[in-house]
């Protein structure tokens, strides 16, 4: 009775193969229809969310399922929650599993991310776990991705840690600008030695000239 998960995304799509993604965005949020989340399980270390779909499309029986963690690290002295894994199972005996452990933050806050894919445009923070099995033949993308389990306090999400990294768009740019002032600056510097050096050579050379008698 007591919420132990927090989940949203603006939109969630998968795709098998070279198909057209499939948008399971309504069947998991809309209000009227809720989606099956009877099978997700939580405990103090280990959490699962289960979202299942029934019939998809071509799919059969399709169940996406997040696995997370509650680990306690000495070096940081305190807990962070990790999301393991993703796994989609589909037409009852098949899986697909994605290795996502660099989805992670501390145990009282949320993770929140823009794009959590396993597309490489995405930054790939969804990386198949085998290429024996099919997971590299999915691909799975959960846009505005925002997640909380372990310490959900009055059913809001707490403050997120986000996944921006430190070479942002912005900084980026202001670093390659940086750049190319300072060959700039060093272009000149470069110019203005050589051309003291042309002064000095110019000044101790001494050359003259005699005319021939006739």
């Amino acid at each position: 009775g007591k919420t132990c998960i927090l989940f949203k995304a603006k939109r969630l799509a998968i795709r098998y193969r070279n198909h057209t993604f499939i948008d399971l965005t309504e069947r998991v949020f809309n209000p009227s229809s809720p989606v099956d989340t009877k099978g997700s399980i939580c405990t103090k270390e280990k959490a699962t969310l289960s979202l299942k779909f029934g019939d998809v499309e071509d799919l059969r029986g399709l169940v996406i399922r997040l696995q997370m963690s509650n680990t306690f690290y000495e070096a940081a002295g305190q807990n962070w929650f990790t999301l393991d894994s993703v796994h989609i199972h589909y037409n009852w005996t098949q899986e697909a599993t994605f290795n996502a452990s660099e989805v992670y933050a501390p145990a009282t806050s949320s993770y929140h991310c823009q794009h959590v894919s396993s597309l490489h445009k995405y930054d790939t923070l969804l990386v198949p776990s085998s290429h024996t099995d099919t997971s590299a033949n999915w691909h799975i993308t959960f846009t505005d991705f925002q997640i909380q389990a372990f310490n959900v306090q009055s059913d809001k999400f707490a403050s997120a840690s986000d996944c921006a990294t430190f070479l942002t768009p912005a900084i980026l740019m202001g670093l390659v600008t940086s750049l190319i002032l300072l060959l700039v600056l060093a272009y000149a510097l470069h110019m203005v030695v050589h051309l003291k050096h042309i002064d000095r050579y110019e000044e101790h050379k001494a050359t003259v000239y005699f005319p021939r008698s006739p």
